[in-house]
């Protein structure tokens, strides 16, 4: 992880890591093939952006301008394993594996910011997120299941 201190470095850490979700299953949904898997990837990709809203929010709430893009962005091709790949043999399955480690990987990053915030606003808000990549994972994990017994 990043090495953060302030509490606006904190939240402008996490904005930076919900945006690079964003990207990371926009670039993944441009290399499926389902239609159905390439929109349960945009959905997720929609869910990051409101994370990323609700950290903006807060930063605002500091007093901190927060410009609309980031001050560095990754190019969206370094998101995906390889650019020559025409597309990826994704299933669903795969997808929900996907989105399983993706949200317990927020939900410890998030686990991990709470105790360095100072201000008890931004805490809450840290500790909601992480209760919303949980429930995020829950879904996955149901969805997962539900599969398996189809099968």
């Amino acid at each position: 992880m990043a090495d953060v201190n302030s509490d606006t470095e904190i939240i402008e850490f996490a904005v930076a890591r919900e945006l690079e979700a964003y990207h990371f299953f926009l670039a993944l949904a441009e290399k499926v093939a389902s239609p159905h898997i390439r929109a349960v990837l945009h959905d997720l990709a929609n869910e990051e952006l409101e994370h990323k809203e609700k950290l903006r929010l807060e930063l605002m709430k500091m007093g901190k301008v927060v410009p609309d893009t980031p001050k560095t962005t990754i190019p969206p091709h370094d998101y995906v394993i390889s650019d020559t790949d025409e597309q990826l043999n994704m299933d669903y399955r795969d997808v929900l594996l996907l989105g399983m480690e993706k949200e317990e990987a927020s939900f410890r990053t998030y686990v991990s910011l709470i105790p360095r915030v100072h201000d008890e606003g931004s805490r809450e808000v840290l500790l909601a997120l992480a209760e919303e990549e949980v429930r995020h994972k829950l879904r996955f994990q149901t969805e997962y299941d539900a599969l398996l017994k189809q099968r």
